[in-house]
């Protein structure tokens, strides 16, 4: 573990998936601290709320003592310069997700070269599994109690109800 490596973890989380959770539990044994950084998109319409998603999450990581949330919006990379974080970490799934992340990775390096990009992959019975798929199916009323935890199935079934 390097003492002095603060790695910053970013997503929408919308909702949380186990994929997720293990990402984020092999990098708090890898480094000192991770930020799990919410990004609030404008142009995206998340079905969750920030602060329902920052709670999801927040139940998601209390065992992990090295792990904090936060959101931000803007760019990722202005973020990480403001919280000292000089490694990002993100998900690939699979080779589709590949494209698109390496883009993103390219154009960060652009904007602060001092930052790197590191890629993990969740667990592979996890790799078919995004937060877009979960949500058709709890809209569907599929059950999803392999994908996610108990209480963002509740969290759904609660926002369901003021609908």
């Amino acid at each position: 573990m390097n003492k002095n490596l603060i790695a910053l973890y970013p997503g929408t989380f919308d909702p949380v998936t186990y994929g997720h959770l293990d990402i984020i539990e092999r990098a708090s044994l890898l480094f000192n601290k991770v930020i799990v950084a919410i990004a609030n998109n404008p142009s995206k319409i998340p079905l969750f709320t920030l602060k329902e998603r920052k709670h999801m999450l927040e139940l998601s990581v209390k065992k992990y003592k090295n792990v904090e949330i936060d959101w931000f919006n803007g760019l990722l990379v202005k973020y990480a310069r403001k919280k000292n974080v000089s490694l990002i970490i993100r998900g690939l799934r699979a080779v589709s997700d590949f494209e698109y992340e390496f883009q993103m990775s390219l154009t960060n390096r652009k904007l602060a070269p001092e930052i790197t990009t590191i890629y993990m992959m969740p667990n592979e019975k996890y790799t078919y599994l995004n937060s877009s798929l979960v949500r058709e199916l709890m809209r569907l009323d599929a059950d999803v109690t392999e994908f996610v935890p108990d209480f963002v199935i509740e969290t759904f079934k609660r926002k369901l109800k003021k609908i």
